[in-house]
């Protein structure tokens, strides 16, 4: 289990999802738990809960996850995602009000400073391109 915050890309578009990791990655390498998802369970356009939520276990880390979204309904869909998770670890899941891409990128350079999960989404959210 990690001690540096995860981080989970979620978008409409399985490709958007895909390269905005990829992005993060190029950055930081390994250091930092990184998933993405998206798309519908049927191949098309859309986000679903239960992918979100398997995404959020495949980072969880005591340190939390920050979540970075595209759409309205994917932060609905991920917001059921952490309820769908144990009490214990919804209090360290947070979805940042942030750019997907930009605020992906960043949080994950934060992240691997060994930045907290408040710090993490403060730099995202603050990120102004």
């Amino acid at each position: 289990m990690s001690s540096t915050v995860g981080i989970v890309i979620v978008s409409h578009s399985p490709k958007v999802a895909e390269g905005a990791a990829e992005m993060a990655r190029q950055m930081v390498g390994d250091t930092v738990p990184l998933a993405h998802c998206g798309g519908d369970p049927a191949g098309r356009l859309g986000t679903d809960p239960e992918r979100i939520r398997e995404a959020i276990e495949r980072v969880w880390s005591e340190a939390g996850v920050a979540v970075f979204v595209d759409l309205g309904g994917a932060e609905m869909n991920s917001e059921m995602a952490i309820e769908m998770l144990e009490e214990p670890r919804r209090g360290r899941v947070r979805i940042c009000n942030a750019p997907l891409v930009e605020g992906a990128v960043v949080a994950a350079a934060e992240a691997s400073s060994g930045s907290d999960l408040d710090a993490v989404c403060a730099v995202a959210e603050d990120f102004n391109p």
